[in-house]
C-alpha cells in the first residue's frame, strides 16, 4: 500500500513539472548550440543552408547563408565570426538566426588568405588567428558590405540589415558601426569598443553583451557607454557576472555562468533585433 501511494505520488510530481519541463526544452532548443553540439545542430537542421561567393572578381567572400521558414520577406542578418575564423559553431549560430526568422549569413573574411588561396578550412586554429591579425579594417569592412548587399538583394529578403559579432567579430560589428550609416543595428558579443572619435560616427543602436569576468573586454564598455550617452547615441549593454570571454560558444564551462549568460544574452539579442528590424 504504501509503495502505490509512493508511486502515485511521484506520478504526481512527474505530471505537475511536465509544463516546466517543456517550457525548460523549447527554451533550450532556441539557443544556439555550444561548440562541442555545433556539428550535430548543422546536420539535424530542418532550415536550408547553402554555400555561395559573394563580391567582386578581386576580392570574392566564401559565406555561409541559412534561410528562415516564413511566409513573408525576412529582414538580414550579417554573422561575423570570431577570431578563429568561420568554423560549425558560427554556421550553428546563423542556422540558430534563421530559426528565429532573419536570413542570416556568415562570410568567411579569412577567404583568399589560406594556403592555395583558401580560407578558414585550409588552415588549423592557430592559423587561423594569424591570419585574421593581418586583415586590414577597410578590407572587413568592404566584405561585409558585399555580404549585406547579397543578403538583402535575394528574392525573399527585406532590404534592411543587422550585424552580430562574436570576440573580435564583437569589435568589427561595433567598429562597422562607425562606417556604414545604411546598418539598422549592430550586436556586440564580447568584442571591444572603438575610441571616442569613432563613436561620433555611429548611426545604428548597438548592444553589447560581455562576461564579468572579462575585463580586457569590458573595461572598453564605461568609457563606450559615456561617449554615446553625450552623443545622445543608442548603447545597451549588459554584463553577466561570473561569464567569461567567449560565453555563448563555450556554454558548458564556468559551473553553469555561461551558460546562464547565453541564455539571457541570447534573448536580448533576439528581442534587440525583432525590435530594431
Amino acid at each position: 500500500m504504501q509503495s502505490a501511494i509512493s508511486h502515485w505520488s511521484a506520478l504526481v510530481l512527474v505530471l505537475a513539472l511536465a509544463p516546466a519541463m517543456v517550457h525548460a526544452q523549447a527554451g533550450a532548443a532556441q539557443l544556439p548550440p555550444g561548440e562541442a553540439q555545433a556539428r550535430e545542430r548543422l546536420n539535424s537542421s530542418p532550415r536550408h543552408g547553402e554555400w555561395v561567393t559573394i563580391g567582386s572578381d578581386a576580392e570574392k567572400t566564401k559565406a555561409w547563408v541559412v534561410y528562415p521558414e516564413r511566409s513573408d520577406k525576412a529582414p538580414v542578418v550579417v554573422v561575423i565570426h570570431e577570431i578563429f575564423g568561420l568554423t560549425d559553431w558560427i554556421r550553428s549560430v546563423a542556422d540558430q538566426l534563421a530559426a528565429d526568422g532573419y536570413i542570416a549569413i556568415a562570410p568567411d573574411l579569412l577567404t583568399g588568405k589560406g594556403p592555395n588561396g583558401g580560407g578558414t578550412e585550409s588552415v588549423d586554429r592557430d592559423g587561423a588567428v594569424a591570419l585574421i591579425r593581418q586583415l586590414q579594417p577597410a578590407e572587413v569592412f568592404r566584405r561585409l558590405d558585399a555580404a549585406a548587399q547579397y543578403g538583402m538583394n535575394l528574392p525573399a529578403a527585406r532590404p534592411e540589415f543587422a550585424t552580430i559579432g562574436f570576440c573580435w567579430g564583437g569589435s568589427m560589428s561595433f567598429a562597422y558601426a562607425t562606417e556604414q550609416p545604411k546598418l539598422r543595428a549592430a550586436v556586440v558579443y564580447y568584442g571591444t569598443s572603438p575610441g571616442a572619435d569613432a563613436l561620433a560616427r555611429v548611426q545604428a543602436p548597438v548592444l553589447g553583451l560581455y562576461g564579468g569576468d572579462d575585463a580586457r573586454v569590458t573595461s572598453t564598455v564605461g568609457p563606450a557607454d559615456e561617449t554615446m550617452k553625450k552623443l545622445g547615441k543608442s548603447y545597451q549593454h549588459d554584463i553577466y557576472e561570473g561569464a567569461g570571454h567567449g560565453f555563448l560558444r563555450a556554454q558548458d564551462q564556468r559551473e553553469g555562468a555561461n551558460l546562464k549568460a547565453a541564455q539571457q544574452a541570447w534573448t536580448r539579442t533576439i528581442e534587440f533585433l525583432k525590435k530594431e528590424l
